[in-house]
């Protein structure tokens, strides 16, 4: 498994500050995470979960040793991202699948670059190898561009897999190495 986290966050950029979550952000990240549920595409979840379930979330991704990062700009939080194991069995232990959501007015004011960014590099500092977008929705347009300005290559699409909103979506699958990916042995 990766190696957890020991990067410096909580670097200034442009008024926006990224950190690592904290217990008493959980009802911010909640209501963002509830808004995109109940409007849009990009999860498929059909409830938003409350808090307890996203108290339950962030233990598991600090249980695996990996980041959950917030955007704050003025005492208030306006995204987060985290990375969590990509599927249980043994053999994925490098590899992380990466979740980044924003609140609607922070959204095309680079946020999201600076929170991927620091995801990534938190990563990469954890001894991960791999990360895995699933993206929700191939119309998702803003989240490909994203992952892809950051490097994410595209690994293909998932046809009609989720049902929400009264029709069928896809999931676009991207990947990106971290550190030195494929090019040698991971350090168990």
């Amino acid at each position: 498994m990766c190696r957890g986290t020991t990067g410096i966050l909580g670097v200034r950029l442009s008024q926006t500050t990224i950190r690592s979550a904290r217990d008493e952000d959980l009802a911010a990240i909640q209501a963002i995470y509830a808004h995109h549920v109940t409007t849009g595409t990009g999860s498929f979840e059909l409830e938003a979960p409350g808090l307890a379930e996203m108290s339950r979330r962030l233990a598991d991704v600090r249980g695996n040793g990996l980041p959950w990062l917030v955007a704050e700009q003025d005492g208030r939080v306006t995204g987060y991202a985290y990375a969590n194991l990509y599927r249980s069995r043994p053999a994925y232990r490098f590899t992380v699948e990466d979740s980044i959501y924003l609140a609607a007015d922070a959204i095309g004011r680079g946020t999201g670059r600076r929170l991927l960014t620091a995801l990534i590099d938190e990563c990469e500092r954890a001894g991960c190898r791999q990360m895995v977008a699933v993206i929700g929705d191939s119309a998702n347009t803003a989240s490909i561009s994203l992952h892809a300005r950051l490097g994410f290559r595209f690994s293909g699409v998932v046809r009609s897999c989720g049902w929400k909103f009264d029709r069928w979506l896809d999931t676009v699958l991207m990947q990106r190495e971290l550190g030195a990916g494929e090019r040698t042995s991971p350090e168990d």
